[in-house]
């Protein structure tokens, strides 16, 4: 293809350098890819060449390098998320492998390494500041962890392991998406959607009419719905099919089965940590974090699931209580929980859900956010709708500071569809840094993803108090990135170790059950009227039921990730191997997992929160510690509070050791009490 036909080789000439996003076709991204691969290569060659060695010639201009290659990337991997087609999904499976072949090299590349080894050892004597130290530090750890020290036929088999497990976890994504969109259950009419609220019925309207099947309701695996459907559904048969397809997703027989490529994933990912010099691969993934050991995660998974368990069993009996009241004697399934937990929480807290989301309509949220983010840090959003995305549900906000200067973009896509794959997530078209080419500054362009079930055309759409959570959560990464203050590209946003990257979301969390915020932005949608005082009083109130069901489903989870990555044999049946581990647990059958190995995407759609899941309950340790700031100073916004944690963590990225960051913002060390509080774990 011609590179002047290929809008993606293009200056990308739109506001904010946005992509063409009308002009780009599948066919443009491999000849797109190969022509940048070809720069980058160009560019780390005249590294070597540069016969100056220095900080600025080695270091500044690897971190500068292969700017085209990460836009691309950058744009692919977010449609690839977000926006799908069968012709991306081809094009991401046919480039995986020589993306990861890319890279391997880049990071293999002896002679430019040997280069960043050089000034890593030169680094004490090079008068460099704590964020260039920083910065070498980091850069040469990347090096090194990707094999930079192999050689021979140890090298060619680490590049080998890492093409091959490209391949498999795209395969393995694509699974999950395969077996979320083949799944429909139609409700074909007013019976079987008895128990259902209005809100719901909605949705699974909104979900048909996306499916070009208007005029009918169907339940999806958007996991909003399944979980409305879940909490509601009078149908108890229909909620176990419901249930069934959901935690089965990625293990149907056929091409679609995630179990072999599990296996082959763990066994590659064993081989990848023994080349290394590690006895597994949790050492591996756990060597660049805070945790450091599998010791000191063990330790935290252990105290926590001895007080979630017993916590678990005290809800358990309240929900049996119910069922006996109603006259019901059958065994409590864990499609059942969530039903009964309903039950429980409309008797015993007169917190009925049904009533709650009219006053959290999706757009009043959205103002939340801003709102909180203006007290907080400044910051202003200022809806852009002459800026048009990959989607039409994909709303723009320009974002500027304290003193009127642009400093990023936002772009908020909430909506589940068809093509977009599960969940919620944080992702940057563009990061934050100092070192762009001619040493100009780069703005942020930040997207948060999340999966609320649209509502009709001309009805609010309604949020679940989970929901509003999940929005606050990946707004927070949202802000990490925004907010994100350093010089260099590789310390940028949320680029973090990643057992700190959840601290920021899970922290802004906070600000969606607050009092305040609660008494301004959620109104009815229908009359304006602010929620009652009595309704707070009962969210309060409420807040800790359910948390040992939550924290039984998370911790369970985090057990098998750890369980699974620290083997050292190969493990030849996942699920039997998954059922093993919860037996020995004890783990109540009731209550479930958050996500089983069959598609359990953080951990084998990527390797990022391999041996690693575990971040969410270390990052909490760290959130629940830090808003005990805002509390000892009374407020909420507390200015001076609010001022530190803009310095020491929104806007550090990586350029400070996250340790020594928290410390500098909290005074101390994070304590454990304020998150087993919060959880109810502890009175």
């Amino acid at each position: 293809m011609d590179a002047a036909l290929n809008p993606l080789l293009a200056d990308w000439s739109a506001p904010h350098a946005l992509p063409a996003f009308d002009a780009v076709r599948p066919e443009h991204f491999r000849p797109a890819f190969e022509a940048a691969m070809r720069e980058h290569r160009a560019e780390l060659a005249a590294i070597v060449a540069d016969p100056r060695r220095n900080f600025e010639s080695v270091i500044v201009a690897f971190d500068r390098s292969g700017e085209r290659l990460a836009r691309i990337e950058a744009l692919f991997y977010n449609l690839t998320a977000s926006a799908t087609t069968a012709a991306l999904q081809a094009v991401q499976r046919e480039m995986a492998a020589p993306l990861a072949a890319h890279w391997n090299a880049v990071r293999q590349d002896a002679s430019l390494f040997r280069c960043i080894d050089d000034i890593w050892q030169r680094r004490r004597g090079l008068e460099l500041d704590a964020e260039q130290q920083r910065l070498v530090e980091r850069m040469h750890q990347d090096f090194v962890r990707a094999g930079a020290r192999l050689e021979g036929e140890q090298r060619e088999r680490y590049a080998a392991v890492v093409q091959r497990l490209a391949e498999l976890t795209t395969a393995f994504g694509q699974n999950v998406l395969h077996d979320e969109s083949d799944y429909m259950l139609e409700l074909r009419d007013d019976a079987a959607a008895a128990g259902l609220p209005r809100f719901v019925r909605d949705a699974a309207a909104q979900a048909a009419a996306d499916r070009d099947l208007s005029g009918r309701m169907v339940i999806t695996l958007s996991r909003s719905l399944v979980l409305s459907f879940l909490t509601f559904s009078h149908h108890r048969d229909l909620r176990e099919q419901v249930w069934r397809a959901w935690v089965g997703r990625g293990e149907r027989p056929g091409e679609h089965d995630n179990r072999p490529i599990a296996r082959e994933i763990l066994a590659l990912r064993r081989e990848q940590a023994a080349l290394l010099g590690h006895a597994c691969y949790a050492d591996h993934a756990l060597a660049d974090t805070m945790a450091l050991t599998r010791e000191r995660v063990w330790a935290l998974l252990d105290e926590v699931w001895q007080r979630a368990v017993p916590a678990w069993e005290r809800e358990r009996e309240l929900l049996l209580e119910a069922m006996r009241a109603a006259g019901v004697d059958h065994v409590l399934q864990p499609w059942d929980w969530r039903y009964w937990a309903e039950q429980v929480r409309q008797s015993r807290y007169a917190l009925d859900e049904s009533e709650l989301k009219p006053y959290f309509a999706l757009d009043a949220m959205v103002r939340a956010l801003f709102d909180c983010a203006q007290r907080l840090f400044g910051l202003h959003f200022t809806h852009r709708p002459d800026l048009h995305a990959y989607h039409p549900d994909v709303h723009a906000y320009e974002v500027s500071g304290q003193d009127g200067a642009v400093i990023g973009l936002f772009l908020h896509d909430n909506f589940s569809r068809p093509g977009k794959r599960s969940g919620a997530w944080m992702s940057a078209l563009r990061w934050q840094h100092r070192n762009a080419a001619g040493g100009g500054r780069s703005q942020p362009i930040i997207l948060n993803n999340n999966n609320f079930a649209k509502a009709p055309p001309g009805e609010p759409t309604l949020l679940s108090l989970d929901d509003v959570r999940t929005l606050f959560h990946e707004f927070g990464h949202g802000l990490h990135g925004l907010l994100s203050d350093v010089g260099y590209n590789r310390l940028s946003g949320t680029k973090v170790l990643r057992d700190f990257v959840e601290l920021p979301s899970q922290l802004f969390e906070h600000w969606a059950q607050e009092r305040e915020v609660l008494q301004r932005h959620a109104r009815h949608h229908a009359t304006g009227e602010p929620l009652p005082q009595h309704l707070i009083e009962r969210i309060e109130a409420a807040r800790r039921f359910g948390q040992g069901y939550e924290t039984v489903r998370y911790t369970a989870s985090a057990i098998v990730d750890m369980a699974v990555h620290e083997r050292c044999e190969p493990v030849d049946d996942i699920v039997a191997f998954e059922a093993e581990v919860l037996a020995r647990r004890g783990a109540p059958p009731a209550a479930g997992l958050n996500h089983r190995l069959v598609h359990f995407q953080h951990l084998f759609s990527g390797s990022g929160y391999a041996a690693g899941y575990y971040v969410y309950l270390w990052a909490e340790v760290l959130d629940a510690d830090a808003y005990e700031a805002f509390v000892e100073a009374g407020d909420p916004f507390d200015a001076p509070t609010a001022a530190r944690l803009l310095q020491h963590i929104y806007s550090r990225g990586d350029s400070v050791e996250p340790g020594a960051t928290y410390r500098a913002f909290r005074g101390r060390e994070a304590t454990l009490e304020p998150m087993l509080r919060d959880r109810g774990l502890i009175n």
